[in-house]
């Protein structure tokens, strides 16, 4: 299993600390599928035939048991059983998994969890300490646990991973790397993006054109997975291109725009007709006064927003194009009256064919009852997680790339109320970025909500690549006539 030119310069910085019992620490970050993992288990694999006789031990951990550690232990297997190796390996007694350890003679791997909970007290790496996916491993939990594991032995130590938060322990590694680099000459930290891996490779060189290009330059995925670029900590959510493709041309409606007969759309297979979808944001009750002057409060009240976005469905499998035409904006309303003013406007005046609506905490009634009025099939209740956020937020990142997802322009360039909160908070609004990897986004409190953010994202949710809801579900059945046509 010949390396890559990039992979043998590392693994002969690693080599080189090994044999000579420097203790160096490295960080090596490569763009996905280029072969960090395939680098380790040969270094593993080179380590347990070279002290199969003598002893000693690798400790390798990563984020999570499964599957980053059962992937771990699989491929250093299957490196093992390469033809030449499996035969020196079997003169050297064979190799054998005894649950979370590999061994060859008295040489072992040892694979730990590095889950905040996990207990890995008491083992020793004699030979080589790594991590993978560093940058989502708990600085304080490698600190206490798995750094002391190396320091009896001065054995070197390897982080791996891909970019992720600029507050990383992986980051946070290769600046010190860096500056010892810089003070000795002797390379620490070895990057290789995308680009590295496409000189080599055709085949991935056109797999991850084909993914900027679907996902855009600025997705959080590519920057961080193909371009080893950090999300700052606290930054915006969206870059000036993000909210230029943001900017539609077309205008506001006040109401529908041409028939609404759900039959008649359904059956326009070749060309699917337009259909509006709605995201909700909601939020609770206030003191009885106007929404004018709850918004003017300071800081001003959280509110209820409604998305109204027409949808055009994509006939090529690639995401449908959300235009936003209407926003509602309330504050401070009774949930009882935003119930009743919802299904008046989703269900009989917009005929929305998908209504995704913020379940978590008070909206869970609302919810329910839009349900039942609308139908389960259209109303898509959303409740808010760490997780469930994060696959929001990337997939608002996702469609708004594509420049499928867009707001209405003002004539004259005059805002309204509407559209000036909207772009505020799209400008206000930052990326919150997690160690496990998810993605969030909100607006600092001091500067005031992310209503209007989390609408668009629940506009583009509802819009995903969904067919249009059956005609039962929102208009109430009509009585066949025999002129009619209808069968």
């Amino acid at each position: 299993m010949p390396l890559r030119p990039y992979q043998i310069d590392v693994a002969n910085a690693i080599q080189a600390s090994i044999t000579g019992q420097h203790g160096h620490t490295f960080t090596v970050m490569m763009a996905r599928q280029m072969g960090k993992n395939e680098l380790s288990a040969h270094l593993e694999a080179w380590l347990l035939v070279g002290h199969a006789q003598k002893g000693g031990t690798i400790v390798k951990a990563a984020p999570t048991y499964r599957p980053q550690i059962a992937n771990s232990m699989l491929r250093l297997e299957a490196c093992l059983r390469r033809p030449k190796l499996a035969a020196l390996a079997e003169q050297l007694g064979g190799w054998k998994r005894s649950g979370h350890i590999v061994r060859l003679g008295e040489a072992s791997v040892v694979f730990f969890s590095a889950e905040p909970g996990a207990n890995v007290m008491g083992a020793t790496a004699s030979l080589l300490l790594e991590v993978d996916e560093a940058q989502h491993v708990d600085g304080e939990k490698f600190t206490r646990d798995f750094r002391p594991m190396a320091s009896s032995t001065n054995a070197t130590t390897v982080l791996y991973g891909t970019a992720w938060r600029s507050d990383t322990l992986l980051e946070e590694q290769k600046r010190r790397n860096q500056e010892e680099e810089a003070a000795s000459g002797e390379r620490r930290h070895f990057q290789f993006d995308w680009t590295a891996g496409a000189a080599v490779n055709p085949a991935y060189e056109r797999f991850v054109a084909s993914e900027i290009a679907r996902r855009g330059r600025d997705h959080p995925l590519i920057r961080t997975q193909y371009f080893l670029e950090p999300i700052g900590s606290g930054g915006g959510f969206f870059s000036d291109e993000q909210r230029s493709l943001l900017r539609g041309t077309h205008p506001r409606q006040a109401e529908p725009v041409g028939p609404v007969d759900v039959v008649d759309a359904l059956a326009q297979d070749d060309d699917p007709a337009p259909y509006y979808v709605a995201g909700v944001d909601v939020a609770g009750a206030a003191e009885a006064a106007p929404d004018i002057l709850l918004r003017a409060a300071s800081p001003r009240k959280d509110s209820t927003v409604v998305g109204i976005a027409e949808v055009s469905p994509s006939t090529d499998g690639s995401l449908p194009h959300a235009r936003l035409v209407h926003l509602y904006w309330w504050t401070g309303r009774p949930l009882h009256e935003q119930c009743d003013r919802l299904i008046q406007l989703l269900r009989d005046v917009w005929h929305c064919q998908k209504i995704v609506v913020d379940a978590s905490g008070l909206g869970a009634d609302l919810a329910m009852r839009l349900q039942r009025a609308c139908g389960r099939s259209v109303v898509e209740p959303f409740t808010f997680s760490a997780q469930s956020k994060s696959r929001l937020a990337f997939h608002l990142v996702t469609h708004v790339n594509a420049a499928r997802l867009q707001m209405w322009a003002e004539p004259d360039g005059v805002p309204s109320a509407e559209a000036a909160e909207f772009w505020k908070e799209v400008e206000l609004a930052r990326a919150v970025v997690r160690s496990e990897g998810q993605l969030g986004f909100d607006v600092h409190e001091a500067q005031g909500h992310g209503d209007f953010v989390i609408m668009l994202a629940l506009v583009a949710w509802a819009a995903r690549e969904v067919r249009p809801a059956p005609g039962h579900a929102i208009l109430p059945p009509v009585p066949w006539r025999a002129s009619s046509g209808l069968r």
